[in-house]
Parts: structure tokens; sequence; C-alpha cells
């Protein structure tokens, strides 16, 4: 079975940035991972597991796995709630906003070379 995925753009985008990624000395997320990340920094805070794992349709261990991974890379960290000591949050760090603002340099970088084919 031969299925030509070539022309669909996103896809190509989406090779070239992962493979700017695992060619970096960034750190090698997973999807999950990455959903998270960005969801984090993408949207207002406040940001706790429980909200997470609401809006990404997924358990509370799911994102405490990832927010421990994320955590130990310096991507986020975790604080108290002073308005709720039972509450712990989940912060942006600046190392995640650098990790990301470098991942969607990559995305652009691939995007302008997509658009340089496209134009040959």
């Amino acid at each position: 079975m031969n299925i030509d995925l070539s022309g669909h753009k996103g896809l190509r985008l989406w090779l070239h940035t992962l493979t700017d990624t695992v060619r970096s000395k960034d750190a090698d997320l997973t999807s999950r991972q990455l959903a998270l990340l960005l969801r984090i920094y993408l949207k207002n805070p406040p940001h706790t597991v429980r909200g997470l794992a609401q809006v990404l349709n997924v358990s509370k261990p799911v994102i405490t796995r990832a927010v421990d991974t994320l955590s130990t890379l310096g991507l986020v960290k975790r604080i108290r709630d002073d308005a709720d000591k039972r509450n712990v949050l989940i912060q942006r760090t600046v190392r995640g906003a650098v990790f990301l603002t470098d991942f969607a340099t990559k995305m652009e970088k691939a995007n302008q070379q997509a658009n340089q084919l496209e134009n040959v």
C-alpha cells in the first residue's frame, strides 16, 4: 500500500521542527509533555493538576508524571497556592519560556523553508 502524505504541509512542518529539536541540545519532550507545556504557557494561569487533567481529558496521575519531568528539566515549577494551601499551582519559568521560544523559532524556520520550496 503506497500512501503519499508528502503534500501535507503541516506534517512536513512538524517533521522539520521535530528533527531540529531531536538534533539540538534541548530537552526531548513527549507529545504529552509538549502539549502540557504549551497549555501552561499559552493559557492564562492559574494551572492546577486537576484543571490541566480536565482540559486535556487525561487522568491526574498522567499530568503529575508529565509535570514531574517538566519540573526536573526546569521548564515549570510547583508552588503552594497562598489562597488554599491544599492546592499546588503549576507555574511558568524563564527556562520554559526560552525553550518554547526556541521551539517556535524552529517551527518558523521550517515554515520559511517549506514556503521557499513551494515557490521554486
